[in-house]
């Protein structure tokens, strides 16, 4: 009771502190600087998240000028560490004293969540470039998600199991809202396919041990065992599905493309060899507008290798530049979601848009396989499901 009394208190606050600073950022400005509240886990467990993201977002802007319809882009980075808490301060901050007129990043769900109050009531646009949560664009009319949702990885995903030689399957999921989504579309498109659920595993958030869920799979005997992980976590459930010996035990390993993270795969090693998974991109990716982002990431972050992580952030700043342009270096916040409904464009993962009626990615799903290649690790894609979109929103 204490704590909703305090949120109540501190959000009256912010509410006066908004109007405020309305009056004084009210008008027009178009010689002053278009800022962006960048707000990513850069410590915690979702630092690898934040880490390519932000080098995408710098990526972007030395690529595209630090100059849009005569308005100067300036980012403000702040980290929340992964928690909620602290990600809805940093974003009231960012919008009543530091004026940003954008809010971008957000590495997991809860914390999009927090700050969705914030961007309404500010009436700025808030860029999802990670959370995955499919209602999270629901949360405000100000969201607009670059990333992905969980419900259009995994219902492509189980419709393609349905029908290969994998009949009994147990997912094993995060506990939290995509890994939620994962488990339930993945479950209602495999069936649908003809296929059966043994059984659903929920792994705690907060400092995940998969060993019991593991053994419980093993019990189990499906034909292979379903996985989601937060980005940045694939390396710890590969350690703990060897160190059972779930790689040698006959079940088939299948996930999203969080676990076999181009971030993480080389350190993972050859069991992950002939994993199949399911996501928006891989580095390996064959098209011009990947070669030439793989190169220039690397080049200019000491040959890291991008993730989906940093193509969420690069798109997030594209959707981001063509608003500003389309709307002259306006900053009022209707009118830059609205340029942003319908946006359409070549990524580095293939063709994308952004739907106008959900505000959410529009995007190909890729079916992978971990080949080595070069003597590296990598997701080869080998067919995919074009333009998905978010089946929890009525999408076909």
């Amino acid at each position: 009771m204490k704590a909703m009394l305090t949120r109540r208190i501190a959000g009256a606050a912010f509410a006066a502190a908004l109007l405020a600073s309305s009056v004084l950022t009210g008008t027009a400005h178009a010689q002053t600087p278009f800022k962006i509240g960048l707000i990513l886990p850069m410590t915690g467990p979702s630092q690898s998240t934040g880490k390519q993201i932000d080098a995408a977002v710098k990526l972007f802007i030395k690529q595209n000028t630090d100059m849009v319809a005569g308005r100067k882009i300036e980012v403000i980075l702040r980290d929340d560490a992964g928690v909620a808490d602290t990600t809805r301060r940093v974003a009231q901050e960012l919008v009543v004293k530091d004026h940003v007129n954008a809010l971008a990043g957000f590495g997991l769900t809860p914390l999009a969540l927090a700050v969705a109050p914030i961007a309404t009531q500010a009436k700025i646009p808030m860029i999802v470039m990670s959370a995955a949560t499919s209602v999270i664009t629901e949360k405000s009319p100000f969201i607009v998600r670059s990333s992905q949702t969980a419900p259009q990885i995994a219902s492509a995903f189980g419709a393609y199991e349905a029908k290969q030689d994998v009949k009994k399957v147990v997912t094993l999921v995060a506990d939290y809202g995509p890994g939620i989504d994962m488990e339930t579309w993945f479950s209602k498109m495999f069936t649908a396919g003809g296929g059966t659920i043994v059984a659903n595993l929920r792994v705690p958030l907060a400092n995940p041990d998969f060993a019991p869920f593991l053994q419980r799979v093993r019990d189990e005997k499906p034909d292979a065992v379903f996985v989601f992980t937060p980005s940045g976590m694939g390396a710890i459930f590969i350690k703990q599905f060897v160190e059972k010996g779930l790689d040698k035990s006959g079940i088939k390993l299948i996930a999203t493309g969080d676990v076999t993270d181009d971030d993480q795969l080389n350190g993972m090693g050859d069991v992950t060899l002939g994993v199949v998974t399911a996501g928006p991109y891989s580095a390996s990716h064959v098209s011009p507008a990947n070669v030439s982002f793989v190169t220039s990431f690397k080049e200019n972050n000491n040959n890291m290798r991008p993730n989906f992580m940093a193509v969420f952030g690069y798109d997030g700043m594209r959707v981001l530049y063509d608003a500003i342009k389309k709307t002259g270096g306006k900053a009022e916040g209707e009118a830059l979601v609205e340029a942003m409904k319908g946006a359409s464009w070549e990524s580095p993962r293939g063709p994308v848009q952004i739907d106008p009626a959900t505000r959410e990615i529009v995007q190909d799903v890729y079916i992978r396989k971990v080949v080595k290649t070069n003597g590296e690790l990598y997701n080869d894609e080998f067919t995919s499901v074009k333009q998905v979109r978010d089946p929890a929103k009525g999408a076909p």
